[in-house]
């Protein structure tokens, strides 16, 4: 199944609102969760991916997290079009490269880019 490019961006519109209600209730890990998933679902779109990189440095840097920080740092460098890790979360706690289990309801935005 191919997603529509505006599917996906309802999809990262709604992950960024969830953030945004997480950190506002300081529910840090509800947070990260929302970021992870925006990732998720960014990864194929070259300027969402950097976004989703950047939105979880400043979030890493808001909350005094020194290793999520110095990890998304890397991870903007890392941020390129090409064969991606399908379902990675984007954190500096994993690997960069590692694929991992895509959420049930997030499964048809990765669909197309499984190897």
């Amino acid at each position: 199944m191919i997603v529509d490019r505006s599917d996906r961006l309802v999809a990262l519109t709604r992950e960024y609102a969830a953030f945004r209600r997480a950190k506002g209730q300081s529910d840090t890990r509800a947070a990260w969760g929302h970021l992870e998933r925006a990732h998720i679902v960014a990864q194929p779109l070259p300027l969402a991916h950097l976004r989703a990189h950047l939105a979880m440095l400043r979030y890493a840097a808001s909350v005094g997290d020194t290793r999520e920080v110095f990890g998304q740092i890397l991870r903007l460098g890392l941020a390129v079009p090409g064969r991606l890790p399908v379902g990675n979360t984007g954190r500096a706690r994993i690997s960069a490269f590692a694929p991992m289990a895509v959420p049930a309801d997030l499964a048809r935005f990765v669909e197309g880019d499984r190897p």
